[in-house]
């Protein structure tokens, strides 16, 4: 699901939905009512959002501010050769295709881009990871992983040439946990998003296969 109305994307979004349940109106804008952050299309997990302007703008500083942690799960090709690590490398839009990112210097329209990742798991050729957004870039994990030669699994932009005899419905990357601090009673909240079915299920076929 979409989060938000773009080109392309006008009906059957997640602010759709929103709507129809909530009473949005005016709060972050009149296109991303209530969005807070995004989340990639075909990735799965946790989000949150904001039902009054107060808590849109204590949110938003949270996320700008980097209080508010974001962590993810996924499965990519292949491993690094390390256990843990940064990656530090400006995103932005690719020249060519206005629909991808890619990784391009600061100076030449770049924005700076960095995730901290650990490996989990690593399962023959393939590697189940945990990351860490220090910043929000838009497909920043998949960007990151492919530039380094490990494209996400069922990611059909940025790891196009690789194949798997698993049906997916998307990248193999789930926005496991969420914490941020209530805006009203500032206390920690920690969302947790329980693996879906389809991401649990090739972990199996991949464990089994080794």
């Amino acid at each position: 699901m979409v989060v938000h109305p773009a080109p392309g994307h006008y009906t059957g979004t997640l602010v759709h939905a929103l709507l129809y349940h909530c009473d949005l109106a005016g709060i972050g804008g009149v296109e991303r009512p209530g969005i807070v952050h995004r989340i990639d299309k075909d990735t799965t997990g946790a989000i949150v959002v904001a039902k009054s302007d107060r808590v849109h703008q204590h949110l938003q500083e949270q996320i700008k501010a980097k209080t508010a942690t974001r962590e993810y799960w996924g499965i990519i090709y292949g491993s690094f050769a390390d256990d843990a690590g940064t990656i530090d490398l400006p995103i932005g839009r690719h020249q060519g295709d206005r629909q991808k990112m890619t990784i391009i210097p600061v100076d030449h329209g770049g924005r700076a881009a960095v995730t901290h990742w650990r490996t989990l798991e690593r399962i023959g050729n393939y590697s189940l990871m945990q990351f860490f957004l220090e910043t929000g870039r838009t497909h920043q994990i998949r960007v990151h992983c492919a530039h380094h030669g490990h494209p996400l699994v069922g990611d059909s932009t940025y790891g196009a040439n690789r194949s798997l005899k698993v049906n997916l419905s998307g990248q193999a990357l789930h926005a496991r946990q969420l914490s941020l601090v209530h805006p009203i009673s500032e206390e920690l909240i920690t969302a947790i998003a329980p693996l879906p079915e389809e991401f649990i299920k090739l972990l199996q076929v991949l464990r089994n296969r080794n």
